[in-house]
């Protein structure tokens, strides 16, 4: 189609991911976005207040997130995740309850602990000058592989729940279930990451394929919305205002 050799193409694309992400890279590993202001995760709280949440200064959604790829050659037993079965990269992703993903670090090995890629981030630190009009930190919710924080919630834990403790985690764990249709919406957007058996770690740039796909995915969630920020009656930012640059 394009009268080009199969690896002149993969050079291109090559090229044009590693441009993409030194250009619109910090999108992802920054929240001092216009679009991410006090103002505005005040909004996302009450958006996910009125859906029924408990909290009322939770304006989004922590989640570990395993991505397969094929068998490699070397360091196998240290990016097998024996959870799932398979040789994955894992990422942690935050996302708001406009839809988007706010946050998404990684790569790290697949048999690491999502406790272990919380520590790594030090997102935490940066969500700390994110506050509320009373000086009140704002949080994200996260399941119960998440350590408690001032800045991370997680559901109460223990087979002895008092039904107050059973309602609070059954209203966020419904709230909560938007983290997976965004990364749903990225795998059927952009299948490829998603196919494991041509994933290969030492000959292709796997992580780079997956964190543009989340670039593209947002940029698809500001032109056309999500099932998500539907969900919380939210408008993501314009495409122009979410890809201002630094």
């Amino acid at each position: 189609m394009f009268h080009h050799a199969h690896t002149e193409l993969s050079l291109i694309i090559n090229f044009l991911l590693k441009h993409i992400w030194n250009h619109f890279g910090h999108l992802l590993e920054t929240l001092e976005q216009p679009w991410l202001s006090n103002e505005n995760l005040q909004s996302m709280c009450n958006a996910v207040k009125e859906k029924g949440a408990p909290l009322t200064n939770s304006w989004g959604f922590i989640d570990g997130t395993v991505r397969p790829m094929c068998r490699p050659q070397l360091h196998q037993r240290a990016v097998y995740n024996g959870h799932k079965r398979v040789h994955a990269l894992k990422f942690q992703s935050i996302v708001a309850a406009n839809g988007l993903i706010a946050n998404l670090f990684g790569p790290v090995e697949g048999r690491r602990h999502d406790a272990f890629l919380l520590s790594e981030s030090k997102v935490l630190s940066k969500m700390e000058s994110k506050l509320d009009e009373n000086g009140n930190p704002f949080c994200i919710y996260g399941d119960p592989a998440y350590p408690l924080r001032r800045q991370l919630i997680c559901p109460f834990k223990g087979s002895r729940l008092t039904q107050q403790e059973q309602l609070f985690n059954k209203r966020m764990s419904t709230n909560r279930i938007a983290v997976e249709w965004v990364f749903g919406k990225l795998l059927q957007n952009f299948a490829f990451v998603d196919f494991k058996k041509n994933l290969k770690m030492l000959l292709q740039p796997v992580a780079m394929y997956f964190k543009v796909a989340a670039i593209f995915t947002n940029c698809h969630t500001c032109i056309y919305g999500s099932n998500t920020s539907t969900y919380f009656n939210l408008s993501p930012p314009d495409i122009e205002d979410y890809l201002m640059e630094r």
